[in-house]
């Protein structure tokens, strides 16, 4: 979700009001995706280097994040979406959470579809991770060396028991992936849009949905 910076700037208005603008996109592109059937939605929300952007900056977006999960949890209640995160928690403040904690609890038997929301996330980080827990398997004698397959290693990532993403959507025309899902998305498709996440509406999800639909995957054969 690429570009509340930039929407603001061009708008003489501070950074913060594009952090704002860009949360009616995400209650836009998650109606969206829960009434095209869509199982499950991620949103990079904050990633580990956003840590490095003004404190000023980071505290407003912890305040927005706390804010969005307090309003929506009705939203996912009644759309029968459960909450889940895909990060490391503990790094976050407490009050977040907390919040989170509490939604995520709420919305837990929710089954209509999972929405992700990737936090202090980096697929880097993630995969390290992953790769310690499964040296600690092997050291501990739990597991044989030969065991180890794509199967088995996705069980130690963040989306252990999802399907791989089939479509990625990048705003803002950068034409990158940044530490997004880095194992996950082997063979996602890729959707790149000018337009500013602010900007990027439901109009424009359906857009890249029917985008998708008429690609042909091959999964490398």
């Amino acid at each position: 979700m690429d570009g509340n910076g930039r929407w603001a700037r061009a708008r003489g208005l501070p950074r913060v009001m594009g952090h704002r603008a860009g949360i009616k996109s995400v209650r836009a592109v998650v109606e969206a995706a829960r009434e095209a059937g869509v199982e499950v939605l991620t949103l990079y929300a904050f990633s580990v280097e956003n840590w490095k952007r003004p404190p000023t900056e980071v505290s407003t977006l912890m305040r927005l994040l706390n804010e969005y999960l307090r309003r929506e949890l009705s939203n996912l209640m009644r759309n029968e979406i459960r909450l889940n995160v895909l990060g490391d928690r503990e790094g976050l403040p407490k009050l977040v959470q907390q919040q989170l904690a509490r939604v995520m609890e709420n919305t837990a038997s929710n089954d209509r579809m999972i929405l992700n929301l990737a936090l202090n996330y980096g697929a880097r980080a993630e995969i390290l991770q992953a790769v310690r827990q499964v040296a600690e398997q092997v050291k501990a004698g739990k597991l044989k060396p030969g065991q180890i397959d794509e199967e088995l290693f996705s069980r130690f990532l963040y989306t252990d028991g999802q399907p791989d993403p089939d479509l990625l959507i990048r705003t803002s025309g950068e034409q990158r992936i940044s530490n997004f899902l880095l194992w996950q998305i082997s063979y996602a498709e890729l959707y790149l849009t000018p337009k500013l996440w602010p900007d990027f509406g439901k109009a424009d999800f359906l857009k890249a949905l029917s985008e998708f639909q008429h690609r042909e995957r091959r999964f490398g054969a």
